[in-house]
């Protein structure tokens, strides 16, 4: 059990070095800061003096070295734009992200793997026909495309909701439902799918024949087993939370980490940027973490598989 967390935490490791790195290059790669926040008409001088301030006229390994050493030193830097320490601006925004994302995967869980086990359970149903129409649904709409669309529906034609902000809890509904409901038909799909196969096991029909009720059958020897895959899912779906934030809070104009990114993005505000790319992929790597752990308890025959 202790090679198998060493062997996660040295990959989980390796990949925030991979991030760090791929986004420290493509960022110094993407534009020249000191244009875009000084504008093109901005004095030789003015942008010689901006680069030097920031240390953008060193060469690129030195610049990269350096940004190791800060975070190493739990030093995020400074907002090119603000002035004001990069964290703070990350740490500030969360709040709203997770207001968004918490409860569209609660509502993914609560309402997706349950409609699948019972569709599975019922195969052939009217339910059953209706969870594939909510998957196919789910899964070819766009996030963007859906918020649009209920922000048409409910906001400009019906007048229920509105259509942008954070002044209300009513604010939150739309963009929540925008996360959520594509997430709920494709995890329907898959947990539907696990359980049908599952259902089909050997053991299934063996402790059907041993005159095992058929309640005890589903609970304790199908859900467990086609357990392992759901997670699997649920552990991308984390990941895909954050990506989707960063569009449904742009449609919605709500200030989170999402819209952070792409405000930042668009000024070249380097430091911010990379703090937020940093956080995000320490959450995912986080979540993955926690889903390699959770693969352990669910089927302790992983554990004993050497990592590669």
């Amino acid at each position: 059990m202790i090679r198998f967390i060493l062997a996660k935490l040295a990959r989980a490791f390796l990949t925030i070095l991979l991030v760090v790195t791929f986004a420290f290059v493509v960022l110094r790669l993407s534009g020249d800061p000191a244009q875009v926040l000084l504008g093109p008409d901005a004095p030789q001088d003015a942008v010689d003096a901006f680069r030097a301030r920031w240390g953008l006229d060193d060469p690129l390994w030195q610049q990269y070295l350096a940004y190791l050493r800060q975070i190493l030193s739990f030093d995020f830097g400074v907002s090119m734009r603000d002035q004001s320490p990069a964290i703070d601006l990350v740490l500030q925004r969360i709040p709203a992200t997770l207001a968004l994302t918490v409860p569209a995967l609660i509502l993914k869980l609560a309402i997706g793997i349950p409609a699948g086990v019972y569709a599975a359970l019922h195969r052939q149903s009217v339910a059953d026909r209706g969870v594939i129409m909510m998957s196919i649904f789910g899964f070819t709409i766009p996030s963007f495309v859906l918020g649009l669309v209920l922000v048409l529906v409910f906001a400009v034609r019906l007048d229920w909701l509105p259509s942008g902000g954070q002044d209300s809890w009513r604010h939150a509904i739309l963009p929540i439902a925008t996360l959520s409901i594509g997430g709920i038909g494709i995890l329907a799909r898959f947990s539907r799918s696990a359980m049908i196969e599952v259902l089909g096991q050997p053991y299934i029909r063996t402790a059907m024949a041993k005159g095992l009720p058929w309640r005890e059958v589903v609970w304790r020897h199908a859900l467990p087993n086609a357990a392992v895959p759901i997670v699997t899912l649920i552990g991308f779906m984390l990941g895909a939370l954050i990506a989707g934030a960063v569009v449904v809070e742009s449609i919605f104009s709500w200030p989170g980490i999402g819209r952070l990114i792409v405000v930042s993005v668009a000024n070249r505000d380097l430091a911010v940027v990379q703090c937020l790319l940093l956080v995000i992929a320490a959450s995912m790597v986080v979540a993955n973490l926690l889903v390699d752990f959770s693969y352990g308890l669910l089927d302790p025959r992983l554990r004993a598989k050497p990592a590669h």
